[in-house]
């Protein structure tokens, strides 16, 4: 198995067999077959059966080049296609979205710890905090989310932002202590060690705008820091 910096620097062997005249363009066919795109399997019939019919004229010089140059432009593509789960995303944009492109997103609230590190390429220190979040009843809806609450440097969550999204269970957060937001008094919520002030700020939000459907949205409401109430998460 090739390393993730190597994986995009090789030439499949489908690639050298389109050099084959009028033959060439089942390479092609078999890349399509290979990566489940029919099209190229369509493109790759079409380029065959037109060497066969324009093979007595000049014109089959011109369709031969262009079966070449289209299988060395698929090349990437196809080995984004069938780039291994178990390599981590590519550290360049251009791969990264090639890849991102061509498999199911990764769920960040609902993904195991193995594919934050395996399959994203996560330091484990940083899937460590996705997972010590989540377990604590936090639910991303955002990437940003990721720098600003779980602290993962900007330049790891840019090449893994293709590759992930967000979902939503409002379900889910209901047995989690966050929510006492939502149903405690002023006085309680500085029985939870809340500032006065903070206390009364959420609970008049509350009051006048209705329950809160996560952290994040007791702090744009609030205009509250996270770090002020996150303790009662």
């Amino acid at each position: 198995m090739l390393p993730s910096t190597s994986w995009f620097q090789q030439t499949p062997s489908w690639v050298w067999l389109s050099f084959i005249p009028a033959f060439g363009g089942l390479a092609i066919a078999y890349a399509g077959y290979k990566s489940k795109t029919n099209a190229w399997i369509l493109l790759g019939l079409g380029f065959t059966g037109l060497g066969f019919i324009l093979s007595s004229s000049s014109a089959v010089g011109l369709i031969w080049l262009a079966q070449i140059g289209v299988a060395f432009y698929l090349k990437k593509r196809f080995l984004a296609k069938v780039y291994p789960k178990n390599l981590p995303i590519p550290e360049e944009t251009e791969l990264a979205n090639l890849v991102a492109n061509s498999r199911k997103k990764i769920d960040i609230n609902e993904c195991t710890k193995n594919e934050l590190v395996n399959s994203l390429g996560l330091p484990i220190v940083y899937a460590n905090n996705i997972e010590s979040l989540i377990n604590e009843g936090y639910i991303f809806t955002h990437v940003e989310e990721l720098t600003e609450i779980a602290g993962i440097p900007e330049n790891h969550v840019v090449r893994i932002a293709p590759m992930i999204t967000f979902s939503y269970n409002y379900k889910k957060e209901a047995d989690f202590s966050w929510k006492r937001l939502n149903i405690y008094s002023t006085e309680q919520l500085v029985g939870c060690g809340l500032d006065g002030a903070i206390a009364e700020k959420i609970v008049a939000e509350r009051q006048r705008r209705g329950t809160y459907k996560s952290l994040i949205d007791v702090q744009q409401r609030t205009g509250l820091p996270l770090a002020t109430y996150r303790h009662i998460a």
